[in-house]
């Protein structure tokens, strides 16, 4: 019959580690929860469990690790590293060398005592802790906090700020540095104080690979929304670790359980569905479960085994930077590797100086900063931009030539034609100059089942050498952190009966990303699978210029027909083409043969002028008729 581990060690008043030992000495096979037995095999393992009954012994030799604790006990590696984490305190991996003091500690917090064995007993030399080579040195992890809008990001942040962050005698946090670091027994956490997933993938897409962790606030009443969705593809898009902060739990219409139902269907599996997503549930407003999740950050961190040398050649990031007056340039830089301190010469971007001065997120002065550690810096003699990565040089003039050549290479960039990223219509010569393995798209749509449908068809194109990936797809327009996310990872924006909003379309032109709109969901798969195969023809789309009204016409001998006209809004050109409404019909559709301003031929009329115009090949305009000026661009 089948038993279960723990009640079968309640039973028989020892610990299921205990059970688990005598299991393994007997060769009983288990699973670490359940084993079978019945009769003589069971009245075997009851006779060794009452020889130790009552005992809570451990015989341990010197310079063991956690994990050799864990299978001496019979318990999982996970369990013991939990506590060395929660009741300990101590950011050890589960194979260092633990000091006979914490390695006691450890198993008495277990519920058992330790009897030291001498290693000449087993034959095994006594091994000590070692140092760690290289100079690497366990650092603390960089946080970002991301998450649907009004979830609560910011609050928690607040909270962590309140009941984690040693207030100094300097005045307490520095609200616009930019990150801040929170103060456990164990350790610290730098928190990055920029959480909106924009600001994250901003700094990605200029070089800068900031964060370790990625936090997930998802709101229990709500679940995931389209912003959380967003979250999920930039953090998976940067491979870093997501942690679910199921967030205000003390609403009366919370339901955490509903949130970790809907992770799977975006390819986060909780813990809880046997998978790797840690998930904690909180509230920013009690504090319940806050201390919970530092401490899987530390866990997290424990896995990761995040190391930098102190010792090593500097390498920072900026966070965010400004002009103070009276102070000059003011950058925030979060120390990656190496150290930081006051009189070394920095470059970042196009700026470079001589450090003046440093302070740390509580305002307080610093001479030096270590990995992880977020600092103000002063002494730049401009302003880099957030994700610039920051050196240190030996000397001024090492400094200043490697920015002027920067600043060269940018000027000598707007002097040419802008250089595109990848694009549908250049795809084919791309993949054949080996410039890229894969097609990476952003998928917006009208409504979820149209995303659904869109997603469904692409990833049916199949090709030997082209790999198409959907970094993300959601509902709504395309926007600015779409573009954000297409320039951090070389994508092209794919919208279906939705337009980009104004602000991404600028920013789009600035970083030269591509955006293709369609109405008819066959025209956008044909338009990928002729991309890939190199058959995809120009498209073009007309631009609004202006509106002009006829006013009057007139007759001349020479000239024919002339349409004294006035621009309503916008504006002509002499090589706008035209398209003439009378009412709601189309009357003309054509070009300009001259545009006038009294007598002199012009390039361009704009709003409020009045102009003359002739039409070619064309004399039958009437007084009312409106003239819709237009330009035809390409798209592609």
């Amino acid at each position: 019959m089948q038993i279960s581990v723990s009640e079968f060690a309640k039973k028989h008043k020892v610990l299921p580690g205990q059970v688990l030992a005598v299991l393994n000495e007997l060769g009983v096979e288990h699973d670490g929860s359940n084993f079978e037995a019945e009769g003589d095999e069971l009245e075997l393992i009851q006779g060794e469990l009452a020889s130790v009954s009552g005992t809570k012994t451990l015989r341990l030799q010197p310079g063991r690790t956690p994990r050799d604790i864990a299978q001496a006990l019979g318990i999982k590696d996970v369990e013991v590293q939990k506590t060395l984490v929660s009741k300990l305190k101590k950011m050890l991996t589960i194979t260092s060398t633990l000091e006979d003091e914490v390695a006691e500690k450890l198993v008495e917090a277990l519920g058992y005592e330790v009897e030291w064995v001498a290693p000449e007993a087993s034959g095994k030399p006594k091994t000590k802790a070692s140092a760690p080579a290289g100079g690497a040195q366990l650092r603390s992890p960089v946080v970002t906090i991301m998450g649907h809008v009004d979830h609560g990001k910011t609050s928690l942040l607040d909270y962590i700020r309140k009941t984690n962050v040693v207030d100094k005698e300097a005045g307490g946090i520095t609200q616009h540095i930019g990150a801040y670091q929170v103060t456990l027994p164990e350790g610290l956490i730098t928190f990055l104080d920029t959480p909106g997933h924009a600001a994250f993938t901003a700094m990605r897409a200029r070089g800068a690979q900031v964060t370790d962790i990625a936090i997930l606030v998802v709101a229990a009443d709500d679940g995931i929304m389209p912003q959380t969705i967003e979250a999920i593809s930039h953090a998976k898009n940067a491979k870093v670790p997501i942690i679910i902060a199921v967030n205000k739990i003390d609403k009366p219409a919370a339901n955490p359980d509903k949130v970790l139902q809907m992770l799977p269907a975006h390819e986060l599996i909780p813990e809880a569905y046997g998978g790797d997503v840690a998930t904690v549930n909180v509230s920013a407003i009690t504090g319940e479960g806050v201390q919970d999740l530092l401490e899987q950050i530390l866990l997290q961190a424990e896995i990761m085994e995040l190391k930098a040398d102190p010792k090593g050649d500097f390498r920072g990031v900026v966070i965010e930077a400004k002009l103070e007056r009276g102070r000059g340039s003011v950058a925030t830089v979060l120390v990656q590797e190496g150290t930081l301190r006051i009189g070394q010469i920095l470059y970042a971007g196009k700026a470079w100086g001589k450090v003046k001065a440093l302070s740390d997120w509580q305002g307080v002065k610093l001479k030096e900063a270590g990995p992880s550690v977020p600092v103000e810096v002063l002494g730049l003699g401009d302003v880099p931009m957030a994700g610039d990565v920051v050196h240190v040089v030996s000397t001024e003039k090492e400094a200043r030539e490697i920015t002027d050549k920067r600043i060269e290479t940018e000027r000598v960039k707007t002097l040419v034609a802008p250089k595109r990223k990848v694009s549908l219509r250049d795809l084919k010569r791309a993949f054949d100059g080996d410039e890229a393995q894969s097609l990476n798209l952003i998928v917006k749509a009208d409504v979820q089942g149209s995303v659904e449908a869109v997603r469904g068809m692409l990833e049916k194109i199949k090709h030997a050498e082209v790999d198409i990936r959907i970094l993300h797809s959601g509902v709504g327009a395309v926007t600015e952190s779409d573009i954000l996310l297409a320039s951090a990872a070389d994508a092209i924006c794919v919208g279906f009966n939705v337009k980009p909003e104004p602000n991404a379309r600028t920013a789009a032109e600035r970083m030269k990303i591509e955006i293709r709109t369609y109405t008819i969901i066959y025209e956008l798969v044909e338009d990928i699978e002729n991309a890939i195969k190199g058959r995809l023809e120009p498209k073009f789309e007309e631009e609004e210029q202006g509106k002009v009204e006829i006013r009057a016409v007139f007759k001349l001998t020479r000239a024919g027909k002339v349409a004294g006209s006035h621009v309503v809004e916008g504006k002509i050109t002499r090589n706008s083409q035209v398209r003439v409404r009378r009412g709601d019909e189309v009357v003309f559709t054509g070009k300009l043969a001259s545009l006038k301003n009294v007598k002199q031929d012009v390039r361009e009329m704009n709003a409020g002028q009045d102009c003359g115009l002739r039409f070619d090949g064309w004399e039958d305009f009437k007084e009312g008729d409106v003239v819709e000026a237009f330009e035809v661009v390409q798209v592609n």
